[in-house]
């Protein structure tokens, strides 16, 4: 399927997995390729769980896209051996996404290589895998405003 557009701006990332909501959530603690990026329940203080999506150089339909913490901007996420971290490491360091839409939602896609984000349950890394038509790889994004004025 052909990439989609995104609205730039502040989101929740829904996984869609078995049990209560799960979110797109960053870990406490970091370990060589930065802070582990699992799915958690709702948590009452968004700073790990809001993240903003722009685009990766200029808007254009179709365009990569780069994801980080909305409350940490120097704070994206990376791929290292196709598992999913956030990191502040150079922007230009950062993972640049796709987005298709699949029945039920969206995949997130690594524009480089092409493989899905996949939630195997909550608490688990994110690990990126050869696309398959399975609800551990679809995905909801929650608009909820546009990038932060000190983002800009």
């Amino acid at each position: 399927m052909a990439p989609i557009p995104v609205k730039p701006g502040k989101y929740k990332i829904h996984a869609h997995i078995i049990g209560p909501t799960s979110l797109l959530t960053a870990t406490e603690y970091a370990v060589k390729h930065g802070a582990p990026v699992i799915t958690d329940r709702l948590n009452p203080l968004p700073i790990e769980q809001e993240w903003v999506i722009d685009a990766a150089e200029q808007e254009v339909p179709g365009s990569p896209y780069v994801i980080h913490l909305a409350y940490h901007p120097a704070a994206g996420l990376v791929v290292h051996e196709d598992k999913l971290y956030v990191n502040s490491v150079p922007r230009a360091e950062w993972t640049k996404f796709t987005f298709e839409r699949v029945i039920g939602g969206l995949k997130i896609l690594g524009a480089d290589n092409g493989l899905a984000l996949r939630a195997g349950h909550r608490g688990a890394q994110i690990t990126l895998v050869k696309p398959q038509p399975e609800f551990q790889e679809t995905w909801t994004l929650e608009y909820l405003g546009p990038i932060p004025a000190e983002e800009e």
